[in-house]
């Protein structure tokens, strides 16, 4: 499946690169968000969560794919980055790998589950842990385990890998394991690749990261013996998931061509790309 993903969003990834969060231009609209209809004007701007790369990527390719005349854009700055950006108007739709805080909804602002995502904790291929407690994730996380051999593996001194302050995928972390404002991070890093790349070349390293975004590079645990999969998400089984939601502005109409593809990404025909994508549609 990440030999697909890869493909499929390479595309997607490339216009995110060339384009900042805006919703400027004029552009043929979707055709009945990407399955027939009349033509539009505007474009498609999203801002937000790393770790809703995939998901995001491929849904915004597939809805370019059906309308060429629409420009959709992905800029991955972070789930705080996105709420802001869409409450100052950057953007027509926020990313953010996590629920919407009551300060935020009351300043204006609505959010949309998309899909749902487990995250994963990772470690190298090379560390012979394959299973970890909530608990223990929580001990090792807070300084209460720090050497390897406490779990079954190796004497060695575990190297915390974490998000940066305002990460969705941080919130949705601490937030489960009940470690907020107590984790001894070595390093906190600003997206989901770079917690990946820095765990994979570490034999004592751990990091939790989107499960979506998960490569071969690094080795998902098993959280109370159940491995983080589709459908230990959907089934609620594996309890470290949290939702992808898209956010938006109470009040602020969006252009024809972001109503299009918002109705496209919530609607049950983006289920089967979202599950590609290594999600759960929130409306499959």
């Amino acid at each position: 499946m990440k030999k697909f993903l890869t493909v499929l969003l390479a595309g997607a990834l490339t216009l995110a690169l060339l384009a900042g969060c805006g919703s400027n231009g004029n552009t043929s609209a979707p055709a009945s968000s990407a399955s027939g209809g009349g033509e539009l004007t505007g474009s498609v701007a999203t801002d937000g969560s790393t770790s809703m790369k995939s998901v995001i990527g491929a849904l915004g390719e597939a809805f370019q794919n059906a309308n060429s005349g629409v420009t959709f854009t992905y800029n991955p700055t972070g789930s705080g980055s996105g709420i802001q950006a869409v409450s100052e108007g950057r953007c027509d739709i926020g990313l953010a790998s996590r629920g919407l805080k009551d300060d935020e909804k009351s300043s204006g602002l609505t959010e949309t589950v998309l899909a749902y995502d487990g995250i994963a904790v990772v470690v190298s291929p090379e560390n012979p842990v394959s299973d970890l407690t909530l608990q223990q994730i929580a001990d090792i996380y807070t300084g209460k385990i720090t050497n390897w051999k406490d779990v079954g593996g190796n004497d060695a001194e575990i190297v915390l890998i974490g998000r940066e302050a305002g990460s969705g995928t941080r919130d949705g972390f601490e937030s489960i394991t009940g470690t907020e404002e107590a984790c001894q991070y070595r390093q906190e890093l600003t997206s989901t690749g770079d917690v990946i790349a820095t765990v994979s070349q570490n034999p004592n390293a751990i990091g939790y990261a989107s499960l979506s975004a998960v490569k071969d590079t690094v080795k998902a645990l098993s959280v109370g013996g159940v491995a983080p999969s589709e459908d230990t998400v959907k089934d609620g089984s594996y309890v470290i998931q949290r939702p992808f939601v898209l956010v938006t502005k109470d009040g602020v109409t969006l252009n024809p061509a972001a109503q299009a593809f918002f109705d496209y990404a919530t609607s049950a025909e983006a289920a089967p790309i979202i599950a590609q994508a290594g999600a759960v549609a929130a409306n499959g």
